[in-house]
Formats: C-alpha cells, sequence, structure tokens
C-alpha cells in the first residue's frame, strides 16, 4: 500500500603516542616464556661464571684473597645485566603507570619477552590504549555537548533580551523564532537522557504489535510537524497493507521520527521521502527504510555517522544534534535488529559511494529485555 503525503510549506585531533624512551638492556631471556625458568637460567649461569672465573684465577696463579672477590663482583655484574633486562619492562610499566596518575595515556610499553612480565606489559599497553580511547571520548562529549548547548542558548538569549528591550515586538514570529531554539534545546536534553539511560543499561522494552501502516503515518506526521514546514513529500509504503510487527512503539516511534527528521533536514527543496516496509524473504523479520533525495552519507562514514555527534562526515547549519542516528542504533539493538546505511538505489549518486537509504531491521520474535 503507497500512500503520498502533500508537501509541508515551509573530534580532537589524534593524540600522538609516545614511547617510553628505550635503554640499552641485554635481553638474551626473552625468548623463554617462563618467569620462572629465566630465573633458574640466570642462577646457573652465573654458578657457571663463578666456577669459570674461579678456574681461571686458579690456573692464573691469583690469591685466593683476590680472586674471591673478584669473582664475586663478576658475578655480580654479570646478574646485574641479566637481571636488568629482564625487569626492565617493569620499569618501563611503573614510568608509564605515574604518567598516567598525570593523565597521560599515550606511553606505550616496548617488550619482547614471552613470560609472565610480557603478557603484563603487553595488557598494561591495551589498558593504556582503552583509557586513552575513553578519557579523548570523555573530553570530546563535553565539548560537544557544550558547543550543541550553546547554540540553541545564545539563540534563544538573543531573541528574549530583543523582546524584552523592545528591538522586537512580541508578534507571533518572534515567538516563533524562540520557540524554536526552545525545542531545540529540548531535544538536545532529551537526547543526553537517552544517551545517560544507555549507558546505565536502565531501559526496559514494552512490547506490542504494531500495525505498519497507521503507525507509520503518525511518525510522518510529527515529523512534518517538526521539519518547520520544509518543502519536501513524504511517501510511505508498506506491503502488505497489514504488516504488523512485535516492538517497543516509543522505541521505534523514536527511531523512525530520528530518520524522518534528518532526511528531512538534508532533503532538496521539493524533494521526496521514502519510507517502505516490508517483510524479509526470509519471514524472520520486518525491515524499514527511509530513502531521502539529499547528498548521502559518503561510503566511508556508513559506519561512523551512527557514533555519538557525527553527522555523515561533512559539516552542516541544519541544526542536528550529532545524536539521532547514535539513538536510534541503540534503539533497534535494544529490539535485537540492526540498521545499516545500504547502496543507494540512485545511479548518480551510488556511483561515488554515496547513500540516503537507511535500513532497519526487526526481528518477529519477541526479544529477551
Amino acid at each position: 500500500m503507497t500512500t503520498e503525503h502533500p508537501p509541508a510549506d515551509g573530534s580532537s585531533p589524534p593524540v600522538a603516542r609516545r614511547r617510553v624512551p628505550e635503554r640499552l638492556d641485554v635481553r638474551p631471556l626473552d625468548r623463554f616464556r617462563s618467569f620462572k625458568v629465566k630465573l633458574g637460567i640466570l642462577v646457573g649461569a652465573v654458578v657457571l661464571v663463578a666456577a669459570l672465573l674461579t678456574q681461571v684465577s686458579i690456573r692464573a696463579g691469583i690469591e685466593p684473597l683476590l680472586a674471591i672477590p673478584l669473582v664475586v663482583i663478576a658475578a655480580l655484574v654479570f646478574t646485574q645485566l641479566l637481571a636488568r633486562g629482564m625487569t626492565s619492562p617493569l620499569r618501563e610499566i611503573t614510568a608509564a603507570a605515574r604518567a598516567m596518575a598525570r593523565g597521560d595515556y599515550t606511553q606505550r610499553i616496548r617488550s619482547s619477552s614471552r613470560d609472565e612480565i610480557g603478557q603484563l606489559a603487553e595488557a598494561f599497553s591495551t589498558m593504556a590504549s582503552e583509557l586513552e580511547q575513553t578519557d579523548r571520548m570523555r573530553r570530546d562529549l563535553v565539548a560537544n555537548v557544550s558547543h550543541e548547548l550553546r547554540t540553541p542558548v545564545a539563540g534563544l538569549r538573543a531573541q528574549l533580551e530583543n523582546l524584552v528591550d523592545g528591538v522586537t515586538e512580541p508578534d507571533p514570529a518572534a515567538l516563533e523564532v524562540a520557540l524554536t531554539e526552545t525545542e531545540r534545546l529540548s531535544l538536545l536534553v532529551n537526547h543526553l537522557l537517552d544517551l545517560s539511560r544507555l549507558d546505565a543499561g536502565v531501559v526496559e522494552l514494552d512490547l506490542e504489535d504494531i500495525e505498519l501502516t497507521p503507525f507509520l503515518h503518525e511518525v510522518v506526521d510529527a515529523a512534518t510537524l517538526a521539519s518547520g514546514g520544509r518543502d519536501v513529500r513524504w511517501i510511505v509504503d508498506v506491503e502488505p497493507a497489514d504488516l504488523m510487527v512485535t516492538a517497543d512503539a516509543a522505541r521505534i516511534h523514536q527511531v523512525i521520527h530520528n530518520l524522518l527528521e534528518n532526511a528531512a533536514r538534508h532533503s532538496p527543496t521539493g524533494g521526496r521521502i521514502h519510507i517502505s516496509a516490508a517483510c524479509l524473504e526470509d519471514g524472520d523479520g520486518v525491515r524499514i527504510d527511509v530513502h531521502d533525495e539529499g547528498p548521502g552519507i559518503a561510503l566511508e562514514d556508513r559506519s561512523r555517522v551512527f557514533e555519538r555527534f557525527q553527522r555523515g562526515g561533512y559539516a552542516d547549519s541544519s541544526g542536528g544534534t550529532g545524536l539521532g542516528l547514535a539513538i536510534a542504533r541503540w534503539a533497534v539493538g535494544l529490539h535485537g535488529g540492526t540498521i545499516e546505511v545500504l547502496d543507494d538505489p540512485r545511479t548518480e549518486v551510488d556511483g561515488d559511494g554515496r547513500s540516503s537509504l537507511i535500513r532497519v531491521v526487526l526481528p518477529q520474535a519477541r526479544p529477551t529485555t
């Protein structure tokens, strides 16, 4: 069943990774996979060196009072030489840990050892890399949220100041501008609350049987109001017309609304936005496609666009928060479904790898929550 709605009027740069300065360490024992084996070899080697030096001193006729201290000193030097190479990763880990305590997560451990210390060094480097990424995401989140909040707050403040100072009359047009900025701020706050629920993992699904034809028309009506009178046409196509899916209506409404809002923002004047739904060929789920006539998402950004504060790889002034697709992926994932960017059926766009076709797949089986 196909229905056409009439047109409405109207990173922080990457941090360079540093390595702990290398030392001139002798590591002939790195090939062994056990630290206990290394200690045994070290003890045996020291005893052997001491015995050889004692034999040499006897043959050379050196007095025992002089030979014994020389043998002990030589054995200690040999022990220190091998032990230094064995414990070098521990010193590097200590230096890196102190740097991490100061907020520097860029240091990595150089270790060619295969024993427990080498494994510890590898685990420490992995942990440092993950902490560095987490810290960068935290800083990016704070910077992005601050930027996103500043824009609607600044616009709302300026409009209200004009109204208070008498520069602008409190007519419907001026109040509509203030309302638009308030709604934009409210949308961002709601998105951030959804992300906090995502991170906390406290969201439960209220599953019900949804008839997709009236449901998608309802979402389109809401998206039409939220589009601010953009001149676009909405086309809804559901096959069969009585197609149903078991899902959380509020969450799926949020998913489709975010996709439609994103599509309307990037559609040209008079563009068409297609929303289609049908059963999968294997009958194990339902697909919902949203396709607009905008510039599309670049091939290299198809996965990254579902991350937080990403906007398809290019800057724009459309007012998006960069959170809608991230929240959509989260909500679809709660249902055990998938969301992805597919190849665009328009040959003139697909030639350079860009696509405006996003597909949501929901399983027919009820997911466990």
